[in-house]
């Protein structure tokens, strides 16, 4: 199992800091590059406690879908999303907010586990956790322009 840990300063106020990584409409945006669209669930809006939405987006050339529920809420200082079916073996991602002089410091805690054991954790090691930290640096520096160019 593999922590990716990424805190990202944005000179916006929490609430809106907070919406926007819950947009689903904005992770839309975030992500083209991956092609990612909802094919079930919540398709649009703000995310909300007990939500369940199915991605389908291409990684590795690949088109993959990933269902994941909102677990836990506390607006605006955090949110957690939790794979229920997907690629992955495990994934848990804590969305946290905290106010700081001049804007909001926005955390990601993303765990994640590899299928296939032995490989999988080699998987993880040689290509996965680079590929999952680049993916969410290139969102949350999407979030980070549209705060800032919002507010």
């Amino acid at each position: 199992m593999r922590t990716i840990y990424l805190e990202t300063i944005i000179q916006a106020p929490i609430e809106k800091v907070f919406d926007l990584a819950r947009s689903i409409d904005v992770h839309l945006q975030t992500t083209g590059n991956t092609q990612e669209r909802v094919v079930a669930g919540k398709s649009s809006g703000l995310v909300e406690l007990s939500d369940t939405i199915t991605w389908r987006a291409r990684h590795f050339g690949v088109y993959q879908n990933l269902t994941s529920v909102i677990t836990e809420m506390e607006k605006p200082f955090m949110f957690k999303d939790k794979m229920t079916r997907g690629a992955f073996a495990f994934m848990e991602h804590t969305h946290s907010f905290e106010s700081i002089e001049g804007g909001t410091k926005m955390t990601d805690v993303f765990v994640f586990a590899a299928p296939l054991g032995f490989i999988g954790r080699l998987v993880e090691s040689l290509v996965l956790t680079k590929y999952m930290t680049r993916f969410l640096e290139r969102r949350n520096q999407m979030i980070k322009q549209i705060a800032e160019h919002q507010f």
